[in-house]
């Protein structure tokens, strides 16, 4: 996993996995869940996206999954989003890459 900051929704999008599948979104969902006490609101499922909302450290955030772009993590608010939110999003995305390190490093071994 190689973690990658984009700017193009007008916010910073932290990439997890551009290339990731549905069960990624699913263990990432999971590891925010569980590691980080990240409660879910707003989930929207379609056929091609999924989109499921959530605070860290009083920021809105959204976990983000498409077939085409893969797992990433973004202010709600987009080009709305305040500085410290985007700032939010690369603390999250930081300490998340490492948590999957440390999984696919205990999978290897």
């Amino acid at each position: 996993m190689s973690l990658t900051l984009r700017t193009s929704l007008g916010c910073t999008e932290a990439v997890i996995a551009d290339d990731g599948g549905l069960k990624q979104f699913y263990r990432v969902a999971n590891i925010l869940s569980q590691d980080f006490d990240v409660n879910f609101s707003n989930k929207e499922d379609d056929f091609d996206t999924i989109d499921w909302d959530f605070r860290f450290k009083g920021h809105s955030m959204t976990l983000h999954y498409s077939i085409y772009n893969g797992i990433s993590i973004f202010p709600t608010k987009t080009r709305d989003a305040l500085n410290k939110e985007n700032k939010a999003v690369v603390e999250l995305a930081g300490a998340l890459e490492g948590k999957l390190f440390n999984e696919e490093q205990r999978n290897i071994a």
